[in-house]
């Protein structure tokens, strides 16, 4: 079992920055043998229709980026403390949602990154909020 739980989440002004954190615990292999990912609900309020906006191998190589979030947020791993951190910066109104993060026990391979399906463990869930 793997548990995750995030923090961080709050509101800001458009412009403004937030940093999302993701503590994980339990049974991970680490080293880049497994996937990380933050998501954001959307529209739906299903899972599987959840937005993926970054994704990494766990000891922080090959950061993926959505592209509305490319340039503006960075995806980091701290294996010591096996805590993932989302960074975000130059929020816009559009960026309002509930972010998740997520784990897959698995090297998810490139193009697949950031499919919900693909990732078996998910934290509760944080919500930003951005004003105009």
């Amino acid at each position: 079992q793997v548990q995750l739980v995030e923090s961080g989440g709050g509101s800001v002004q458009a412009g403004g920055s937030l940093r999302l954190s993701c503590a994980i615990s339990g049974q991970t292999y680490g080293n880049g043998r497994d996937t990380l990912a933050w998501f954001r609900q959307g529209p739906g309020n299903r899972r599987a229709e959840s937005e993926g906006i970054a994704s990494i191998y766990s000891g922080g190589s090959s950061p993926h980026y959505h592209d509305s979030v490319k340039g503006r947020f960075t995806i980091s791993h701290d294996s010591a403390e096996n805590r993932m951190y989302l960074q975000m910066n130059s929020l816009k109104p559009e960026d309002t949602d509930m972010y998740f993060c997520a784990y897959a026990r698995s090297h998810v391979m490139d193009g697949s990154r950031l499919i919900p399906k693909l990732y078996t463990y998910w934290g509760q869930g944080t919500q930003v909020t951005v004003s105009s």
